[in-house]
């Protein structure tokens, strides 16, 4: 493998990685404060209790995601070296921004949130929480706010010496790919943390242990992942689509294996994307389909990969086609397990029913993987392009970091990250284990 081979497999080893603890707080962070907010109506301690419980868990995976977070920092400069030097006068404003305002206000009410509850107070304590959470979704949106710019760049001028410079920091912040990506990955996360409190729910009850959490944990994860598991489909999942569409059709083309231009163009459920021949081999399609739910009209057209150069068709389409194909499978199946259980909720047939807590317990792994496939669809899909139009990615490595050396850091970093995943996991089970009981017994610090 050359050089660029391992530090793209370098850095996608090393985000995907990172993006298993995120994903969990920022989701984690609302229905924590959903606990709070019941607590606090109700006056019922169970619910503060459920909250400490689940903040011991955002604790440890906020802890993992800062310890994984920081090595992408110098990757930048290390593995991405020209790309730091183009692009830093832009998208340096949205990462220090979300160092200097998320991350302090995150990490330093956190704190107040885990230790400060008795000297808090009730309402200050739920403010604390409210805190969390927005210090979360702002990081999300500095970080999305970056990815938008290396998307769709925008609020930019380039100087003589090749280096793009910030001319305004309002378009950045406002950049239209922004606002659907956002929205799009933050519904994404609570769809994740609800599956992982509904899961571990549904663990307690079929275990027989910590029942009365369990069925809150059930109620409030199913709730919340119904309402999400929807907004992912529409409007947010639609609204990016229609980016995508509008800015970057080629990769539109590619995710959707459509190698000609055409009128009334279908949607493609299933089938393999044959690149030498240009076509789809055992395609199962909905006729007119993705004419509609691009530009709500059967008939419109739809461009394929053969109206645009093929040096500027994105460089894996078969991974990139089976990436966002398991997104959507996977988003689809989300929607219509939770509308049965939500069902079933409803019914009062839930906390009884073996097969669909078994079905709650065994589904949190595919949240992550439909969230990771939907990072692959959006990073694979904007190549051959590290800045949309402007720096391809060959041209943005460290051109002194010889391949040697990228592998042998990328071997050091999977021997690290592997005892950091059984840390994780050994501090996860020791609270499960422990349980919500002993929140309500400690009752704060």
């Amino acid at each position: 493998m050359d050089a660029l081979t391992i530090h793209r497999l370098h850095f996608a080893f090393t985000v995907t990685f990172h993006y298993i603890f995120p994903q969990l707080t920022m989701g984690l962070a609302l229905l924590i404060v959903v606990l709070k907010t019941m607590a606090l109506r109700t006056g019922n301690q169970h619910y503060n209790a459920a909250a400490r419980f689940w903040a011991r868990i955002f604790g440890i995976n906020f802890a993992l995601g800062v310890v994984t977070g920081i090595p992408m920092e110098f990757q930048f400069g290390t593995n991405w070296a020209v790309f730091s030097k183009a692009a830093g006068g832009v998208i340096g404003q949205t990462l220090a921004m979300e160092g200097v305002f998320s991350f302090f206000l995150e990490s330093s009410f956190l704190g107040l949130f885990l230790f400060g509850e008795k000297r808090l107070g009730p309402k200050a304590h739920w403010f604390s929480a409210f805190l969390v959470f927005l210090g979360s979704w702002l990081s999300g949106f500095f970080i999305i706010a970056t990815n938008a710019w290396m998307q769709h760049p925008v609020g930019y001028r380039m100087g003589p010496d090749g280096r793009a410079a910030l001319e305004s920091l309002w378009q950045l912040i406002l950049n239209p790919w922004t606002f659907w990506q956002y929205l799009h990955n933050m519904t994404g996360s609570v769809v994740t943390a609800s599956f992982a409190m509904a899961a571990l729910g549904a663990f307690y009850l079929l275990s027989e242990r910590h029942q009365e959490f369990g069925r809150t944990f059930v109620r409030v994860g199913v709730t919340a992942g119904t309402v999400s598991a929807l907004l992912m489909m529409f409007p947010t999942g639609d609204g990016q689509g229609k980016n995508i569409a509008h800015y970057q059709p080629a990769t539109l083309a590619a995710m959707e294996g459509l190698f000609e231009t055409v009128q009334g163009a279908p949607l493609a459920i299933l089938g393999q994307p044959d690149i030498d021949r240009q076509r789809l081999d055992n395609p199962l399609t909905v006729p007119r389909a993705l004419s509609f739910l691009t530009y709500q009209r059967w008939q419109a057209e739809v461009k394929g990969l053969d109206s645009f150069a093929r040096d500027t068709w994105p460089d894996n389409i078969p991974l990139l086609y089976y990436s966002y194909h398991i997104m959507v499978g996977l988003g689809t199946i989300f929607i219509g397990m939770m509308l049965l259980a939500v069902a079933a909720l409803a019914w009062g047939r839930l906390y009884g029913s073996r097969p669909l807590l078994w079905m709650l317990m065994l589904s949190v792994p595919f949240p992550y993987i439909a969230t990771i496939a939907g990072w692959t669809t959006a990073e694979l899909g904007r190549q051959p392009w590290l800045i949309y139009g402007l720096m391809r990615t060959a041209g943005g490595s460290s051109p002194y970091v010889s391949a040697g050396n990228g592998l042998f850091t990328l071997i050091g970093f999977m021997g690290m990250y592997l005892v950091l995943g059984m840390l994780f996991l050994f501090l996860i089970y020791l609270e499960i284990e422990r349980g919500p009981g002993a929140a309500a017994e400690a009752g704060g610090a």
